[in-house]
């Protein structure tokens, strides 16, 4: 509808400045003559669209203009409540909970009523179960750190089990599902990198202070294997029917297919590190590796190896 293509450019339009009518008709799938048609409704009905010409041009709306809390929904209202509380339960900072009553303060008391009568349909705990304080404790440190813009000293435990020591410049905190990550640069290696927070076994926030550098984009933030320093290799693995939940759980659907007996084929690449054989062994003979022939032997090893430790 014309109307929810307005409102919808409005606030992008708040939210990213100026935008070429190119950009726009491209974005909404409509001509660039339907841009400009629409963007006339939008000065007529009041709202400030400023038009530029050139190479650099486009539309913008002037910089003081700010939207009305009638545009957001309830249930837009609720989505962002819930969002702010689970970053708050997750994060040890009192700013959180100032944010989250002012955006509760958008709402109408009817709608309070209504939203208490009903419950909390969305919730966000971005809290693992079974963790303790000290990984809150880590993260605030790093957040603190970040804002501070101060060097961290860390002792870090890679993949394989090795604790190196490392100085660093963390820039941002990054949630994945729901493990934390640091990324930072690091001044060993002399490049940016990625920390697991859990596997920072002590952290410190030295006074020395840093001036940020120009750091990769975190928009759509994805895994990169070149973090790892090490190949993938295509593995195939074979697993009963009775780890079809945790086969689930662990690998894309598109990379599994169950053959008429019930059982799994996982053919996907993998990093051969001490998480990959762990996983592994961790299915016990629920799994089998069918390619390739020197990772099997490997898992072979590694479980003669835990038979040898109770030789006695």
């Amino acid at each position: 509808m014309k109307i929810d293509r307005l409102l919808a450019m409005t606030v992008l339009l708040l939210n990213r400045g100026r935008i070429s009518a190119k950009e726009l008709a491209e974005r909404f799938e409509v001509s660039t003559k339907t841009i400009y048609r629409d963007m006339d409704t939008l000065s007529q009905s009041g709202i400030p669209v400023l038009a530029h010409q050139g190479t650099t041009g486009g539309f913008e709306i002037m910089e003081q203009y700010t939207i009305s809390r009638q545009y957001l929904t309830l249930g837009e209202l609720s989505s962002m409540i819930a969002a702010v509380k689970g970053v708050g339960m997750a994060v040890d900072d009192a700013a959180y909970s100032t944010l989250q009553d002012k955006v509760m303060a958008l709402l109408r008391k009817s709608d309070k009523d209504s939203n208490g009568q009903r419950g909390e349909s969305l919730v966000f705990d971005l809290n693992p179960w079974g963790q303790g304080p000290e990984a809150r404790q880590k993260v605030n440190l790093f957040k603190q750190a970040i804002e501070d813009k101060r060097i961290v000293q860390l002792s870090y435990i890679n993949r394989n089990g090795t604790e190196t020591e490392r100085t660093a410049e963390p820039y941002a905190l990054i949630l994945k599902g729901n493990i934390w990550y640091v990324h930072a640069y690091c001044l060993l290696r002399g490049a940016f990198r990625v920390f697991r927070v859990s596997r920072i076994h002590q952290a410190e926030a030295l006074s020395a202070t840093f001036e940020r550098r120009e750091a990769p984009v975190l928009d759509k933030y994805a895994w990169d294997s070149d973090w790892l320093g090490t190949d993938e290799v295509e593995v195939t693995l074979v697993f009963r029917p009775q780890a079809r939940y945790r086969v689930g759980d662990s690998f894309p659907a598109d990379k599994v297919t169950i053959a008429e007996d019930g059982s799994l084929r996982v053919k996907n690449n993998f990093t051969l590190d001490e998480w990959f054989y762990g996983m592994l062994l961790s299915h016990g003979d629920h799994v089998k590796v069918e390619q390739p022939g020197f990772v099997a032997e490997q898992v072979v090893q590694r479980a003669r190896n835990i038979i040898g430790r109770y030789g006695n």
